[in-house]
């Protein structure tokens, strides 16, 4: 059985630990405080600098807590499969960060730990409402994925279809940068109010 710690507590979060508890995996959340929540009561929490459980370790937080929570975890990472979930987005110019034009923030990531950690980039086309629901419209929820670890991949989608969820892999972690475009479009058209954040885009079958 695959298990999860999750980092961060947030709703992206909150939706990525349904759908663990979904597939019958074990989770720990990890944030600054261990008080548990309701939400998921069977879930083991933890505070930042324990140990972190699971197999694959989620970064649920917004990429600038990446250096804090690496200060934590770097040397710690290896052999885990972490998965990347963030958009990058500069608020006050609804532009991409400069630094990240040409790279993406799972690609950069992947530099900052040991070589035996493998990266993956997901969720981050996807809305928390679509997870939590498992549809989006009148479809399954797809979740899509890159990274260069076969293994990590089997793990995820494993888990993503005992949820009840589809997957799909978008190809190497190089195809971050396309999937970070598209989550980017994403969050602009909906803070734009041109969409909504309960719905997103979606793959059909």
């Amino acid at each position: 059985m695959t298990s999860i710690s999750i980092i961060g507590r947030g709703k992206m979060g909150s939706a990525i630990a349904n759908i663990a508890e979904l597939a019958g995996a074990h989770v720990q959340i990890v944030n600054r405080s261990a008080t548990p929540s309701k939400d998921h009561p069977h879930a083991t929490y933890s505070v930042l600098g324990d140990d972190l459980t699971g197999d694959l370790a989620v970064f649920a937080i917004p990429y600038g807590a990446y250096s804090s929570i690496l200060g934590h975890y770097r040397n710690r990472l290896g052999g885990k499969v972490v998965i990347d979930i963030s958009n990058p987005i500069d608020f006050t110019t609804y532009e991409q960060p400069a630094a990240l034009q040409n790279s993406s923030t799972a690609l950069e990531l992947a530099k900052q730990l040991p070589q035996d950690a493998a990266v993956l980039k997901a969720f981050n086309v996807n809305l928390a409402d679509t997870l939590i629901a498992r549809t989006n419209g009148t479809t399954t929820t797809t979740v899509l994925f890159a990274g260069d670890h076969a293994e990590g991949k089997i793990a995820l989608t494993d888990l993503l279809r005992a949820a009840g969820l589809r997957a799909v892999d978008a190809g190497p972690l190089q195809r971050s940068r396309q999937l970070e475009a598209i989550g980017f479009l994403q969050m602009v058209l909906a803070s734009s109010g041109k969409t909504r954040f309960e719905s997103g885009f979606t793959l059909l079958p």
